[in-house]
């Protein structure tokens, strides 16, 4: 039998990533020894990042069927130890350098930023903002929402997330849902308890979530915004200066009014509206005839008064139709463009998706323009 060597099984352990990180475990330090006894019989320590990883067991697995693929390999135990106190002081270096700012901030970043808004509450704003993130990931995109809606948080509920984030010297890793990676106020407090916040403390929470947060390589970020055009719309545009908006409305004209205000605010801080979305367009009734019971032209009217007041076009990119199943969906935290992908909501949702990803993958470097604040 051939004896396996350190070099390949090191070789075969680079394959393996850290399920939270996302790199592999080899890079980030995480291989402390490898051990190769007698008859091919290998144990290999790692060091988590923290004692209580809740992916131990998926770490654990994933060693496993790496490395027995190694030519002489019989049989593989794994050892977990903790990192010490330096060891994860150099990790946050190795990750987030030495700075206390977001790479998501930065003019060269390749993570497309979208502030997902709209004028009033009760147009669906989180969950076009939660399926739109589950379309893009299943179209292959790298995905994380911020939610930033503190005091209406809704995200981690509406995906089945009930894990909290990981800590790692300061560095939050958001918990993953159908290949989105989440963060919300909402992991932080205790069951359904409000969160009582004014606005300097709106500001440092969303400043953590930027600063904080370890997102990995992300393609795109959907921030859910509150309702209206309060602090944290403009606590974003100061931290998040190159993040487009996403407006949300409904047909009805009132609602289509509101929502205008929201993506005004774009001419006060230099943001660009990247599309309006119209939510509870119409829906096909029992006989085949489309009912539009919220009215009609909603969209239409904030794009045409957003590009008039912004002097660019601001197009419309998606219609979404009206199912109650949605609804159901939210509750039982599986978005329906899993659960039903051939309704008529998640193929809406999929052609937004269609039309974000080539403008995403462009990845175009953007000069951002400094925020002004009345």
């Amino acid at each position: 039998m051939q004896t396996p060597t350190e070099q390949l099984i090191m070789a075969a352990l680079a394959g393996v990533d850290d399920p939270e990180i996302g790199r592999p475990i080899t890079e980030l330090n995480m291989v402390d020894t490898i051990d190769i006894g007698a008859h091919g019989r290998v144990t290999v320590r790692i060091l988590l990042t923290v004692a209580g990883c809740p992916l131990r067991a998926k770490i654990s697995g994933d060693i496993h069927a790496a490395v027995i693929g190694v030519p002489g390999v019989a049989g593989i135990d794994v050892d977990f130890g903790v990192m010490s106190e330096e060891q994860r002081r150099d990790l946050r270096v190795q990750l987030r350098g030495t700075e206390n700012s977001s790479p998501l901030a930065q003019p060269d970043s390749p993570t497309q930023v979208y502030c997902v808004v709209s004028g009033k509450g009760g147009v669906g704003k989180s969950s076009v903002t939660v399926n739109l993130a589950v379309a893009l990931a299943r179209r292959g995109l790298r995905v994380g929402i911020m939610d930033a809606d503190v005091h209406g948080h809704s995200v981690p509920a509406m995906l089945g997330i009930t894990a909290t984030p990981t800590l790692v010297e300061r560095m939050m890793m958001p918990p993953t849902a159908f290949g989105v990676r989440v963060i919300s106020i909402g992991m932080f407090v205790d069951d359904n308890a409000p969160v009582v916040w004014r606005g300097p403390m709106l500001h440092r929470a969303l400043q953590q979530f930027v600063n904080d947060v370890y997102w990995g390589e992300l393609d795109i970020l959907l921030i859910d915004m509150p309702p209206g055009t309060g602090d944290i719309a403009i606590s974003l545009a100061q931290l998040l200066p190159t993040a487009q908006l996403l407006v949300i409305t409904t047909p009805q004209r009132t609602a289509a009014r509101i929502a205008e205000r929201a993506g005004a605010v774009a001419a006060q801080t230099g943001q660009r509206v990247a599309g309006i979305i119209e939510n509870m367009s119409w829906y096909d009734s029992l006989d085949g005839t489309r009912q539009t019971p919220f009215g009609a032209g909603g969209a239409t009217a904030v794009s045409r008064a957003l590009s008039g007041l912004l002097d660019t076009y601001c197009p419309v990119i998606g219609r979404i139709p009206f199912d109650p199943a949605v609804c159901a969906a939210g509750d039982e935290g599986a978005p329906f463009v899993h659960t039903d992908p051939g309704c008529a909501p998640a193929v809406a949702i999929g052609e937004i998706a269609a039309v974000i990803t080539p403008i995403v993958r462009r990845r175009l470097p953007v000069t951002p323009i400094s925020p002004v604040m009345a």
